[in-house]
């Protein structure tokens, strides 16, 4: 998948040439639906050959010669296409990119000047890392999500690091007495496991916020107790971008811990683009660095004034070919883009016609 790195490059790149590019929406595995992606890629091929109805036949030409470089691309797959999406963008020359994503895709085919991108944003939100820190008094595993993909990184193998603070430090031998008046060796050894614990919380989330960055997302999983010592250690920021999860434990399977990340993502994209549109919104109405509706928001794209640019998933859907030129523009300026799903698209619909943006500054006069 590509980075919104990738993306932004490519659209820039890609600008000042003809491009074919084609989404497709996957994810069946009905018997009934096999081959049903053809039917639709050849009805949105159908759409996209009126563009050049009429062209020159060097335009009709390079349009098929891009339309074959995608087919064959294509041809790699049966009956079904292996993930939630598949997008390609070819040239008469060279087929740039052509892979699946992890993320449903509208069924688009467009060929014009400069890659489509609008719809791309959705898998964007898939290269963001999902960390999950599952830890009891004794021990953790640390997982990492991210473009659908599910692992425990070798280097930070908190399980090992919790011996060293917790079993190591206690005599192995069996004793009654500490040697500290008023003490038995129960005690002490119980202090030291509260000691070895309170350590191990605190440097786990030392290296979480570390590990997150900027817009990663954190999972904590565990008894209540330790939950709320873990959260007690996390910065405000990080705090933010968190979900507990106390039927979350270290004995769940991968495929126990895949499910809870993706729903967990999904609970945390939902509130921070609530956190996000209600910014917004607020600064928009008093007069603040917000701009609600497509007039106010493309004029402060003009002026090359906007931070994020916020589009409602039903925005996108009902108006691709608009929709793509503010998504272009805003990535013309090196602006964020965050597609809107949910209630917060809902609101979003209402309150801007499907479109808004965190502004860099209020425009003077």
């Amino acid at each position: 998948m590509l980075s919104r790195d990738d993306l932004v490059d490519l659209y820039r790149k890609m600008r000042g040439e003809k491009v074919l590019s084609v989404y497709l929406n996957g994810g069946a595995t009905d018997f009934a639906e096999r081959n049903a992606w053809r039917r639709r890629l050849e009805h949105q091929v159908t759409y996209a050959r009126r563009a050049v109805n009429g062209a020159p036949a060097s335009e009709e030409e390079g349009f098929g010669r891009a339309l074959g470089r995608i087919e064959r691309a294509l041809g790699a797959f049966d009956s079904f296409l292996p993930d939630q999406g598949w997008v390609g963008f070819a040239t008469p020359d060279d087929l740039i990119y052509a892979e699946p994503v992890r993320a449903p895709m509208p069924d688009l085919v467009r060929w014009e000047g400069g890659i489509r991108v609008a719809p791309y944003v959705r898998a964007l939100k898939q290269q963001r890392l999902v960390l999950a820190v599952l830890v009891d008094s004794r021990r953790a595993r640390i997982f990492e999500y991210r473009s659908g993909e599910l692992h425990e990184p070798k280097n930070l193998n908190a399980e090992t690091f919790l011996g060293d603070l917790t079993d190591v430090n206690i005599s192995k031998r069996a004793t009654n007495h500490s040697g500290v008046r008023g003490k038995t060796g129960t005690d002490a050894a119980q202090r030291y496991l509260e000691v070895g614990s309170e350590r191990m919380v605190k440097s786990l989330m030392e290296i979480a916020t570390e590990r997150l960055g900027h817009d990663g997302h954190l999972v904590l999983g565990g008894t209540s107790e330790t939950l709320s010592a873990a959260a007690a250690h996390l910065p405000q920021q990080v705090l933010l971008r968190t979900v507990q999860r106390s039927s979350m434990g270290l004995e769940m399977t991968e495929a126990e811990v895949r499910t809870e990340l993706e729903k967990a993502a999904s609970e945390l994209n939902q509130r921070l683009q609530k956190v996000l549109l209600d910014e917004v919104i607020d600064q928009a109405r008093s007069g603040g660095r917000g701009a609600l509706d497509p007039t106010e928001v493309e004029k402060a794209l003009r002026e090359a004034r906007v931070d994020t640019l916020l589009v409602s998933r039903g925005f996108i859907r009902a108006n691709p070919d608009y929709a793509d030129h503010l998504v272009g523009s805003a990535f013309e300026q090196h602006a964020e883009v965050e597609e809107l799903s949910g209630e917060g698209a809902d609101r979003l619909d209402v309150e801007g016609e499907g479109v808004a943006a965190r502004l860099r500054y209020v425009a003077s006069g």
